[in-house]
């Protein structure tokens, strides 16, 4: 398995034999507004063209409908053709930005030999949640890959600790930015993600989703300072920069 953050959360994953893009935000930098005030979004630039990032992809995932998971430059950029997966109850939207290949991941499911499976997510909790609108995560699971929870726009609460424990992934990608919406926190932070390195002993973290826009709390080094003042051992704990280079996990576990 090879894994390249892109930027925010848009992941390329090279997984059983296949490239998966997982919630494409293609917007050019500070080219929409602001959540906070602090800058417009997104605050960097891609780490190369729309194209190369494309290239070769076979599969889109798209979380929810939230611009900086699927935004107006992917819905023209991206090939129509190409097959989606989505969280029930957006595919007509998706559909009407002229996809011609889109459903709804009800429950698990088998593409190419990689096995999907939507998982519960809570873009926050309390009120919070009705404003920010319904989320999933998802699992991964192919012969001869690691096991993959991505677990997506969620905090860390009861049902993700159940993923956790029931799945017993191998690799765990974490929205690790500390995001707030009016004070709520609406995503994990720094604590909540070291707190799902010691649910999850067996597995190898992923923290993305930071330095790309202005309403998030977490950056890199934050989240590296407070896992060593934890003592959170690093090669536990990856924090990839954004479209350097792909991470080959399976040399890691």
């Amino acid at each position: 398995m090879h894994i390249k953050l892109i930027r925010n959360a848009t992941l390329k994953i090279n997984y059983g034999g296949h490239v998966l893009l997982i919630d494409p935000y293609f917007a050019p930098r500070h080219s929409l507004p602001s959540f906070t005030g602090r800058s417009l979004n997104p605050m960097v630039e891609l780490p190369g063209s729309v194209d190369d990032i494309i290239e070769g992809v076979e599969l889109v995932i798209v979380s929810h409908l939230h611009t900086d998971h699927f935004d107006s430059v992917a819905k023209q950029q991206l090939p129509k053709s190409l097959p989606i997966l989505c969280q029930p109850g957006d595919e007509q939207n998706i559909r009407e930005a002229g996809f011609t290949n889109v459903a709804p991941l009800l429950a698990t499911t088998v593409w190419q030999g990689i096995t999907i499976t939507p998982r519960q997510g809570s873009h926050g909790v309390g009120p919070v949640v009705e404003k920010m609108g319904p989320v999933i995560g998802l699992t991964l699971e192919a012969a001869g890959e690691p096991r993959v929870y991505w677990a997506g726009d969620t905090v860390l609460y009861p049902p993700v600790a159940k993923t956790i424990q029931q799945t017993s992934p191998e690799i765990i990608v974490t929205h690790s930015c500390g995001a707030r919406w009016d004070g709520d926190l609406i995503v994990m932070d720094a604590e909540q993600t070291i707190a799902v390195s010691r649910l999850a002993p067996q597995s190898v973290i992923v923290a993305t989703h930071m330095e790309a826009l202005d309403h998030a709390t977490v950056g890199r080094h934050g989240l590296r300072e407070a896992a060593e003042a934890e003592g959170l051992d690093p090669s536990r704990l990856l924090i990839p920069p954004m479209g350097k280079r792909s991470i080959l996990i399976d040399r890691l576990i």
